[in-house]
């Protein structure tokens, strides 16, 4: 029986890496996006900078891990199995959970996910040790404090608003000070900005980063409380001639030490309070095995009848576990690609300026921006013109220059990025004292969106797109907590019912999903780079368009001629499987098109000023490749819905026919394929010349299937999809005679100037 006990030890630890990870995957975002969406410093020194925060925070954390005794439930009401059973239950959520949101790229919070998730699998224990007992379900309540959940919506809520709207009031105030070009008026407000901002990121260092740190005793913490008002307004003082001093004299930009001092603070208090959310149930479930084993070597006692009241207390964390822990963060901070992920979720948001955008409108996000833009007339009616006039100065965005057509210039600037530290710092800190239970990851993240609203990021041209993000992850909140709920009730419930056999089926089951999840996004990043267009940090030339060009055609012309073969086949076959597959090739094939048209608007801005011209030729590339993917689609999509409806199945002459269109479109673009990967493009003459004989044939087809209606067809669904078949590959055969002249013209313009 006691080895069981420690094979589930040993599980729970296992667990808890895995949940280090996606932990860490997760809430990079917190202390991360303000430094790397600005790039005040170098992607290395911000890494640096965050890495010493997580080590400091989670070795010197006091290593109090308290997590599932704060009146979550009554430790003293469960027995020892159960008591287990709930731990295993909340890390295999857990893990799941975060990873899942990892994967989708979007933050979420670990405090929540944790508390609901005990709260959850403590329910279940407790109705099923209920019906087994008692029955009366009334003294439910004698086991859980539901109130801590109703506390933590509240928590939600908080953070939302007020995080949002300080966050804009702050930013609103900080641009009309400093405006976009800051540079010129730094040198008369940025030390003031810098002892405020440092003075609070300091104090949110005090109060919440170091305040589980074992070094800083009772009598020091006890002062920091008592002297708070002194503390902030000697910091200020003290930071705002450093601030002076290190503009003056050392020449420095005052909001790159902001970034670098509030990424490091982010990172520490991330570390030293968020560490008992990864290794807090199993530190727990470790010291619940000390007790039972003890009771169990002196009295015999069974792990179902021994009650965790001694659960109550404080646990100590082993200083080495805290290391581990510590070096686990580190790493993946570094070497996470789904912490990428989730970071780019929170600077997409936040851009100022357009780009591609992650989500798409939705009926709340239009409605919202609609009110909102209806709203912001008011106001303006309202405002006398000469004061919007000297506002409208304050928001006047720079001259574009060669470094801003950049697709990887700074999402915004440092102003901004200092903003969101300082004031999440200053919220974060307000939280801790006032004891409300405010998240991390949703104050940061609403005080970039608030910040990003009020510097105009979000205009006419994106704000549908930005509010639907914003919606998604506010939403993804809420389902964090009810999904994290839900799922620990049920494994717990499947554990307490299955034994071992079913924990040991979670368990592998977790293991196997994480690692697939895992697989799957890393071939998902590897495929993105390999599909990289072209290098969008430089100034893209006449040879460069053509590389360009050559490499989307030979993409596109393998993608079409992969989807055509297949549709013939399966749909001779009727094989429903294939048929819907082949739809999926054709969204990627569809979205690479939609990203190539997207990146439109910055591919001219990244031309050099002899090959503007080219610009013209490279759009109408795009709009044959477009007319291409269209076809085919028609092609894809309705044999599919005709398999899909069981309609009779094609005669056998009109799947041959199809299957003689389908060989020579596969020689010729085949052919295509090697002439545009290996640049060679003397041959294209033959090529068009190959596309016109393949035109006559399918017109002939079609020809012929009027003389077969007239004869001996009889269903009209056939001929239905016969004829569109017939007519959408006649398109797709011009579109690319259209290309293949397009490209020719090109080229030999371009010899001709070289």
């Amino acid at each position: 029986m006691e080895q069981i006990y420690i094979i589930m030890l040993v599980a729970l630890f296992a667990l808890a890496i895995t949940d280090l990870v996606v932990g860490v995957s997760n809430d990079a975002v917190n202390f991360l996006n303000s430094a790397i969406g600005s790039k005040a410093i170098s992607m290395r020194t911000i890494m640096i900078v965050a890495s010493l925060g997580i080590a400091m925070g989670a070795i010197f954390s006091s290593g109090l891990m308290e997590v599932a005794r704060k009146g979550i439930f009554v430790p003293g009401q469960y027995s020892f199995d159960e008591i287990m059973t709930i731990f295993m239950a909340v890390m295999i959520t857990d893990v799941l959970l975060l990873d899942f949101f990892n994967s989708i790229g979007l933050p979420t919070s670990t405090t929540v996910s944790i508390v609901f998730e005990l709260l959850g699998a403590a329910v279940s224990v407790a109705v099923i040790k209920l019906y087994r007992t008692t029955g009366d379900y009334s003294e439910l309540t004698n086991y859980i404090n539901g109130d801590k959940a109703t506390e933590i919506i509240i928590g939600i809520l908080l953070s939302v608003l007020i995080a949002f709207s300080i966050g804009a009031l702050v930013q609103y105030l900080s641009r009309l000070v400093f405006s976009f070009q800051f540079e010129k008026r730094i040198k008369y407000a940025g030390a003031i900005f810098g002892g405020i901002a440092i003075s609070a990121i300091t104090y949110f260092i005090l109060i919440k980063g170091m305040k589980s740190i074992s070094f800083i005793g009772g009598d020091a913490k006890l002062y920091i409380k008592e002297n708070t008002l002194v503390i902030i307004f000697g910091s200020f003082v003290f930071w705002t001639l450093i601030s002076q001093l290190i503009m003056t004299v050392f020449k420095s930009n005052i909001f790159r030490i902001i970034i670098v001092i509030g990424t490091f603070a982010l990172a520490l208090a991330f570390s030293g309070n968020d560490l008992v959310n990864f290794i807090g149930v199993p530190i727990a479930a470790l010291q619940s095995y000390g007790l039972w084993f003890d009771a169990n070597q002196a009295t015999g006692i069974l792990p179902s009848d021994f009650m965790m009241s001694g659960l109550s207390g404080k646990v100590e964390t082993p200083e080495f576990l805290l290391i581990v822990a510590g070096i686990i963060m580190v790493v993946t901070l570094w070497f996470s690609s789904k912490a990428k992920a989730v970071v780019d979720t929170g600077v997409n948001l936040s851009r100022q300026g357009d780009g591609d955008e992650k989500f798409q409108p939705n009926f709340l996000s239009r409605t919202i921006v609609r009110y909102a833009v209806s709203l912001s007339n008011g106001i303006n009616f309202i405002i006398p013109k000469n004061v919007q006039r000297k506002i409208d100065e304050q928001f006047q965005k720079p001259e574009i220059t060669a470094a801003s057509k950049r697709i990887d210039a700074p999402a915004f600037d440092m102003v901004r990025a200092s903003v969101n530290l300082m004031v999440a710092s200053i919220l974060i800190s307000i939280g801790t004292n006032l004891k409300l239970p405010l998240s991390t990851t949703y104050v940061t993240f609403m005080v970039a969106m608030g910040s990003s609203l009020a510097d105009r990021a979000w205009d006419r041209e994106s704000a549908v797109y930005r509010v639907a993000g914003v919606v998604n992850v506010v939403g993804g909140w809420f389902v964090t907590a009810l999904v994290a709920f839900s799922a620990a009730a049920i494994f717990a419930a499947v554990i307490s019912f299955g034994g071992i056999i079913a924990l040991a089926i979670l368990f592998l089951a977790a293991i196997f999903l994480v690692m697939r999840s895992a697989i799957m996004h890393s071939k998902k990043v590897r495929e993105e780079k390999n599909n990289k267009k072209y290098n969008r940090n430089d100034i893209i030339t006449i040879h460069e368009i053509t590389s360009e060009s050559s490499e989307n055609i030979s993409k596109v012309i393998g993608g079409v001629n992969t989807i055509f073969t297949n549709t013939v086949d399966n749909l001779g076959l009727q094989d429903l499987s294939k048929l819907k597959k082949n739809k999926k090739n054709l969204k990627k094939l569809e979205s690479e098109i939609d990203e190539l048209k997207s990146n439109i608007y910055y591919f001219i801005k990244s031309l050099d000023e002899d090959s503007v011209e080219a610009s013209n030729f490279y759009i109408l590339t795009l709009d044959h490749l477009q007319d291409m993917v269209q076809s085919i689609g028609f092609i894809a999509r309705n044999s599919y819905e005709h398999v899909n409806n069981n309609h009779k199945n094609l005669k056998f002459n009109q799947i041959r026919d199809l299957k003689s269109v389908d060989q020579l479109i596969q020689q010729i673009f085949d052919q295509m394929k090697v002439t545009f990967d290996s640049y060679s493009f003397e041959n294209i003459d033959q090529l068009i010349a190959d596309n016109r004989e393949l035109l006559d044939k399918v017109s002939g087809l079609i020809q012929k299937q009027i003389t077969r209606i007239r004869t001996s067809e009889t269903s009209p669904k056939n001929t239905k999809l016969y004829f569109g078949l017939l007519l959408e590959t006649k398109d797709l055969v011009t579109s690319t005679m259209s290309l293949l002249e397009l490209f020719q013209n090109f080229h030999k313009e371009a010899r001709r100037e070289f």
